[in-house]
């Protein structure tokens, strides 16, 4: 049985991320192949995440049925503060049974969408409450008053106002008392999953927390993911050098401070210059929607996880950062085919025999991709495919190396390791699909069948809305990192420090931001191959 997990969300679009990953925990088949008590605690009225989510005031709407239990009140030692004002706003959202707890209001059910419906079209889905669809614990919920989700003023825009709010005794209090909640109530913990929004300053509250993580629970591991939202061309040049700024730093800290560290967005680039957002083949999603895109990554992050949440395997989130992290590289990428393009019926080797060329899967990690079938090491996760091997008539020829393989398993490892020559590929095939029921958006081809699976015929279309969906990611160390790191460098390089006075007049010294620009460099020569050393030596002596 797989040991628990403590999840972390810092940040809004995290939230946005994290609300429909909480809800895609909601539905459990029977016979289910995933550990639901490895992200869930168990209470007298149900299951609740393992969760700890850090946001701003303003920031999170009224929980009603997708909200916060009330917590019993035997289990509370100190005072109670009952914030009732009457009317929506500020104070309503952000009443809790104390100072920065979540409320559980019963009479707050008209703000969310609930359990069974997906927000129409018109409705407003700027924040994460709107459609979170599960309870959560009341300790889960700590808001920080001393900033602004919305307006134009008492906002969190650089990397080292976040630092300074954890240097806060109050904060870091509230922050050590509910992490040891929660994990001094696992059997066996084996450790914390960090949702992180790396384009603000929320940057800098995941470098303390994760310092904080290191320090306290330095057996255990820590898996940080590096959330983005869609970058859009802005006008406002400050924020977008703010956004490179606090993305150079939020990698270099986090990626020290974390057993692995993935930078994870539908963004095209955490570049200074906006590239276009990844395009999926079935999935008509509207990349200006935190809802649809925080939707999308949520699925990828679902199946990326997979390896330590598994019923039947004893592999932890500290084997898996073992496995990918090796010569310093504790930076990753992620891959993912959401869906995963197969055809209703067709067995598996088929569906692979179709992407002999290509794997059909997009980098979500905001480089540019490259078609070069090359990495150090990954975790591939296939999942809502039969595991059934197809039948052949004795003595007859299989039609390809693949329909030889006895087992799913080995039909995917026969396949990575023909596409990926020389690399450590650590795979698992789960029949457990997606499931994308409301709230989920839908945003899925009318091509694909209820189970997310593509017509023999593609000239037929589905009425249906699709209930579940099969996926195939990847968690890679990959030499497209070094484009990433390399090209954040140069754009730091650009920037300087004389036009972003005002971010590091928030707390970050310069000699600190050169020191990571270093520290930057020195991560991106962990991913060349052994035929780039000579052009990366050539590149530092013209910088």
């Amino acid at each position: 049985m797989a040991g628990e997990v403590v999840t972390l969300q810092l940040g809004h679009y995290a939230g946005c991320v994290g609300a429909h990953w909480w809800g895609l925990q909601r539905c459990p088949p029977e016979g289910t192949e995933l550990s639901h008590a490895a992200l869930l605690r168990a209470g007298r009225d149900g299951c609740t995440p393992r969760l700890i989510a850090l946001e701003l005031k303003g920031g999170v709407g009224p929980l009603g049925r997708g909200g916060a239990r009330p917590e019993p009140l035997a289990a509370w030692r100190g005072d109670v503060a009952n914030y009732a004002e009457p009317g929506t706003g500020t104070a309503l959202r952000d009443r809790g049974q104390r100072p920065g707890d979540a409320s559980a209001d019963a009479d707050c059910g008209s703000g969310a969408p609930g359990e069974g419906a997906a927000p129409s079209a018109g409705s407003s889905t700027q924040l994460w409450s709107d459609y979170l669809s599960v309870q959560l614990h009341p300790r889960s919920i700590y808001v920080l008053q001393q900033y602004n989700h919305d307006g134009d003023s008492g906002r969190l825009e650089a990397f080292g106002q976040g630092e300074k709010l954890l240097q806060d005794a109050g904060c870091m209090e509230e922050l050590e008392d509910r992490l040891h909640f929660y994990a001094e109530e696992c059997d066996y913990l084996q450790g914390f999953q960090v949702l992180c929004d790396l384009h603000d300053g929320f940057s800098g509250v995941g470098a303390k927390v994760t310092e904080v993580l290191q320090d306290e629970y330095s057996r255990k591991g820590i898996l940080t993911w590096g959330l983005t939202p869609v970058t859009h061309t802005v006008a406002d040049s400050q924020k977008n050098f703010y956004r490179v700024l606090n993305a150079a730093l939020g990698i270099v800290h986090l990626s020290a401070h974390s057993s692995l560290f993935c930078p994870l967005s539908l963004s095209g680039s955490l570049g200074i210059k906006p590239q276009p957002p990844i395009e999926f083949p079935y999935v008509n999603y509207d990349a200006s929607l935190n809802y649809h895109s925080s939707a999308v990554l949520a699925a990828a992050l679902d199946t990326l996880t997979v390896p330590y949440r598994l019923c039947s395997s004893r592999g932890s989130m500290m084997h898996l950062a073992e496995m990918l992290s090796f010569s310093g590289r504790k930076v990753v990428a992620a891959w993912a085919a959401v869906p995963f393009p197969a055809v209703r019926g067709h067995s598996l080797p088929d569906a692979l025999c179709a992407h002999q060329q290509d794997v059909p899967w997009k980098l979500l990690s905001s480089c540019k991709e490259q078609k070069v079938s090359r990495c150090f090491a990954q975790s591939v996760v296939l999942r809502g495919v039969c595991k059934e091997s197809p039948t052949s008539c004795p003595g007859q020829q299989p039609p390809s190396p693949l329909h030889a393989c006895e087992t799913a398993e080995q039909v995917l490892q026969y396949y990575l390791h023909t596409a990926f020559p020389g690399a450590f590929s650590a795979s698992h095939v789960l029949e457990q699909p997606c499931v994308t029921l409301p709230p989920y958006p839908r945003i899925f081809s009318p091509l694909l069948s209820r189970q997310g699976f593509l017509p023999d015929d593609l000239s037929s279309y589905s009425a249906a809305a699709v209930e579940s969906i099969p996926v195939l990611t990847s968690l890679q160390s990959s030499p497209v990192l070094r484009t990433l790191l390399c090209d954040l460098c140069k754009d730091l390089q650009k920037l300087g420090t004389r036009r972003c006075a005002s971010f590091f007049a928030a707390g970050v010294e310069e000699d600190d931001f050169h020191e990571a620009l270093q520290e930057l460099r020195t991560l991106s020569q962990c991913y060349q191959m052994g035929f780039e050393a000579d052009n990366s030596e050539d590149e530092s002596d013209s910088d």
